[in-house]
């Protein structure tokens, strides 16, 4: 398995990834913890032992991060985890990907279409206001 092919690709997100942002609740005071206010990210996370579809991944998109991840859970293993969170990469590669190979899982497929909705909020700058991150916070509640 030298090239992934995109139903592949379609596969391992359905089972293993992710369409996620980080929204701080509008409501709350800034977290000192935290700088960001907003973090789009999309990943997929798998054993450590198969990092190399990760690598894989990585290469078939030309894009994104791989990052360990210890699990200290009994009966858990250390996994990788490969990210982008580069907005001008998942405006650019990951989003129009994944808008022409359609994701088979309805659950994926909503939460890939709220992701696009809060891209586009952040992309146009509203986040910045406190309605557009309301709004942002909003449609987070509806993501699996």
């Amino acid at each position: 398995m030298h090239n992934l092919k995109p139903d592949y690709i379609l596969g391992l997100v359905d089972g293993e990834g992710s369409f996620t942002m980080y929204v701080r609740d509008p409501k709350l005071s800034p977290d000192k913890n935290r700088r960001v206010t907003v973090e789009p990210k999309f990943y997929i996370k798998l054993i450590e032992k198969d990092r190399i579809i990760l690598e894989k991944v990585q290469k078939f998109f030309g894009c994104g991060s791989i990052y360990f991840q210890k699990d200290t859970r009994p009966n858990h293993q250390h996994c990788y985890r490969y990210e982008v969170f580069n907005r001008k990469e998942l405006t650019e590669i990951i989003i129009p990907f994944f808008k022409k190979h359609t994701l088979q899982f309805v659950s994926k497929q909503n939460d890939f279409k709220l992701f696009c909705k809060m891209m586009e909020i952040v992309i146009k700058g509203k986040h910045l206001t406190k309605d557009g991150l309301g709004r942002l916070f909003e449609l987070k509640q509806h993501m699996h």
